[in-house]
This record gives C-alpha cells, sequence and structure tokens, in this order.
C-alpha cells in the first residue's frame, strides 16, 4: 500500500507531492554520490552545489498545506514525510518514493522514525518554548534519514511570538531540513512564514469517497459507514469517529434533537446547560485517562515516593505545577472541541431544513433524522432558518472570543427559540 493510499480525494495534491518526493529523492542520491566521489578523489558526476542540484527541482523545504477541517491536510503532511523517508530499493529500478512498506516509509507512519517529528497540541496555543525546541531540532542533520522533517499539524495555534521565533528557522532553513506546515486557512499564518512556503489546498473530499476509506481501511459495515460520511459531509476523523464510538452517536442524536425542544425559555436554558455539562464530561473523561498516567510518571521521574500522597523532592514542585497547567489547558481545549462539534451538528442539521424549504436538490446530510428536519422545516420559514445559522455561527465566535460557555450557547438556544 502507497503512503497516499489514505489520503483521500486528493489526486491532484498527491501527484504533486510524488513529484516533489521524486526530485528530493535525486537530491539525496546525487549530494550522497558527490560525497562518495569527493572521498575516492573522482570527479563527480552529479553536481556538488546543493542549489545546483535542486535546479528547478519541485521539492522545497518548507509546505503549508490548508483546507477545510477535516480534509486530511494532516495525513497529506504524514505521508510527504513518509515519501521523503523512503528507502525502498525500487527505487533504484524507476519506482517512485512512497512505497509504504519499507522500514522508513513504516517509521514515518507510525510515528517512531528518528527523522520524523509530528508536532499536535492539545492545548490552546503553541508557545515559544515548544517552538524554539523545534527550531534547535530544525538545525540538526537527519540521525539515520534522508531528511529531518518537522511537521506541525497545529501551525494556527501558534502564538505571535512562537510564529516569530518559527520564521528565522523558515527563512534559513538547513540543507536537509523539511518543515510541514497545516492550518486550517491560509490566513491562520503569519504573510511573512507562508511567503516562504509552496502552498497546497486541500478540499473536502466527497461523501463517497469518506465512506470508501472507512469500508476499505477501517472495515466499517458499508451502511454504516455511508451514514457516517454523509452525517459529517466529508469530515474523515469525524466520520471514522461517528462510525467507530457508540457513545458519539448517541451524543450527535441528542444534539440534533435540541432543535425541536427549544419552545420555551426554561426548555432553552435546560438544553444550554445539557450542552456544556456533555462537553465537560468529555473533558473529565480524558483528564480521568490521561492525567493520572501523566502525573504519576512525572512523579516518578521526579523521585517522589510511592503512592499518590508521596512528597516530591525538594525544587520539582514547579514541573509538577507546570503539568497542572498543561492538563487545565487541555480540559479547556477539550470542552471547547466538544461544544465546537455539537455547534458543527446544529448547522448541518439547520443547513438541512434550509434545503427543505427552498426546494433545492443537494443532499440531506442527516438522513436519519430526516422527519424531524421536515418538521422544522414546515414550522418555519427559510428566514427563520437562516438566523438560526446564524445564531449558531455567533455562538461559535463568542468562543472563540472566550466568552464563557453557558453564557454564549444559552443566548444561541434563546435565539433558536425566536428564530
Amino acid at each position: 500500500m502507497a503512503v497516499w493510499d489514505d489520503v483521500v480525494g486528493q489526486e491532484r495534491l498527491t501527484e504533486q507531492l510524488a513529484a516533489a518526493a521524486r526530485d528530493a529523492d535525486a537530491i539525496v542520491t546525487a549530494e550522497t554520490e558527490a560525497r562518495s566521489a569527493r572521498a575516492l578523489d573522482l570527479t563527480p558526476a552529479p553536481p556538488d552545489d546543493p542549489d545546483e542540484a535542486r535546479g528547478s527541482s519541485k521539492m522545497t523545504h518548507a509546505w503549508l498545506f490548508t483546507g477545510p477541517p477535516g480534509s486530511g491536510g494532516a495525513t497529506a503532511a504524514r505521508a510527504f514525510a513518509a515519501a521523503l523517508q523512503c528507502v525502498s530499493p525500487d527505487r533504484a529500478l524507476g519506482g517512485a518514493p512512497g512505497c509504504g512498506f519499507c522500514d522508513g516509509c513504516h517509521t514515518a507512519l507510525v510515528g517512531t522514525h528518528a527523522d520524523v517529528e509530528v508536532v499536535r497540541t492539545d492545548v490552546l496555543s503553541i508557545g515559544v518554548k515548544e517552538t524554539r525546541e523545534l527550531v534547535r531540532r530544525a538545525q540538526l542533520s537527519p540521525a539515520n534519514g534522508r531528511w529531518q522533517v518537522i511537521v506541525l499539524e497545529d501551525s494556527d495555534r501558534l502564538t505571535e511570538g512562537a510564529a516569530n521565533v518559527l520564521l528565522k528557522a523558515v527563512e534559513e532553513p538547513a540543507p536537509r531540513t523539511v518543515w510541514l506546515l497545516c492550518a486550517p486557512s491560509i490566513e491562520d499564518v503569519l504573510p511573512t512564514i507562508r511567503s516562504r512556503c509552496r502552498h497546497l489546498t486541500l478540499r473536502t473530499p466527497s461523501v463517497e469517497a469518506v465512506a470508501d476509506v472507512l469500508v476499505r481501511r477501517d472495515g466499517i459495515e458499508p451502511g454504516l459507514a455511508a451514514t457516517a460520511a454523509g452525517a459529517t459531509q466529508g469530515h474523515i476523523g469525524r466520520a471514522r469517529r461517528l462510525a467507530t464510538d457508540e457513545r458519539a452517536r448517541s451524543r450527535r442524536a441528542a444534539v440534533l434533537r435540541l432543535p425541536l425542544r427549544v419552545d420555551d425559555v426554561g426548555a432553552c436554558l435546560k438544553a444550554a446547560q445539557e450542552l456544556v455539562d456533555a462537553a465537560a464530561e468529555d473533558a473529565k473523561q480524558m483528564a480521568e485517562e490521561v492525567d493520572v498516567k501523566e502525573t504519576e510518571e512525572l512523579r516518578a521521574a521526579l523521585g517522589a515516593a510511592s503512592g499518590t500522597g508521596g512528597r516530591l523532592p525538594r525544587g520539582t514542585a514547579g514541573a509538577m505545577k507546570e503539568l497542572q497547567d498543561r492538563q487545565k489547558r487541555r480540559a479547556t481545549r477539550t470542552q471547547r472541541d466538544s461544544l465546537d462539534l455539537a455547534l458543527t451538528d446544529l448547522t448541518g442539521f439547520y443547513r438541512d431544513v434550509l434545503a427543505m424549504q427552498l426546494g433545492s436538490t443537494v443532499a440531506i446530510a442527516n438522513t436519519d433524522v430526516r422527519d424531524d428536519l421536515q418538521r422544522v422545516a414546515r414550522s418555519s420559514t427559510a428566514e427563520r432558518s437562516l438566523r438560526r445559522i446564524d445564531a449558531v455561527l455567533a455562538c461559535r465566535e463568542a468562543l472563540d472570543s472566550n466568552v464563557a460557555p453557558l453564557l454564549a450557547v444559552e443566548a444561541m438556544t434563546m435565539a433558536l427559540r425566536e428564530g
């Protein structure tokens, strides 16, 4: 299986990346042969100057992947990283890098390659300290791979200071370092950084393509795969979660019942409280799964006495406080992400209602609640549906602006009632 097989619905993009990987392979091969020739005191046939070797190559040192959430930008970046590390012997026979089977491809894809650093954050932002560590790593030569590759999946979460630190590394790259940045849109990245990157735009995969990959790669039953892909409108990650997690399906069903419950003020406030409580429960469950393990591992590393009540050695309280602060930030992001997912489902519900009211031929996403969609469509107008969509979008913006979640959601449910 080639590394590109998991990049769903992005044929043109994978062609560009495959061409770049071939040129990158040629660059490394030429430089390796040049060094070997110098060691033997021979005149090297390949160009000795790296810039000359690159020439009009399709390869460059920095790439920016943008596309709507769920389009697979991070997956494409990891596949490209694997292709850059490919050591398949078929390359010498004209085969393209990115076989998916060799040690270079396999370790890059599973996250164990020494020269591929994949950075994703589970908190709200990436700070200067973490970025400086990445920049330090970027200056190193590959340990045993062909390139030093850094995949920054959440480059839109860089603070302003962190982005300025990154800019220096992108401006003056090490010879064998490649930066792969991922962001929802090009506007989410500093102009000075994006101007130094080759920009690739991903599109939302078709529902059929997502359903196919769920069946082929995850073994999902075709009917369930089609329903999940349709409900998420081509968002690969959400479709997989919906198809494999019964709890996610139950939570989505509860969210899609909300438009039928906002008949009076009391119902609006109750629905808002339940939505926020469900998001908080998500954060709590993640904390139970991760926080205790992280805390115990750090205590052991610091040499604390056994047991959760054991005393920490002198001078280590700061490290424990730093971990606790990170865990709080992660819980905040988890709650916001859960709320955002619910609001996305609500937007899809009213989008389907609007399509019915306008007699559109656009496919309905939430086919499993068609009766509820028809009920809301009959009891309101297209203008009211548009105002309700605006109310959901306003709630998302309020949450991004750090408005208290309950306050933002209560304002939304009241607006949904008014229409």
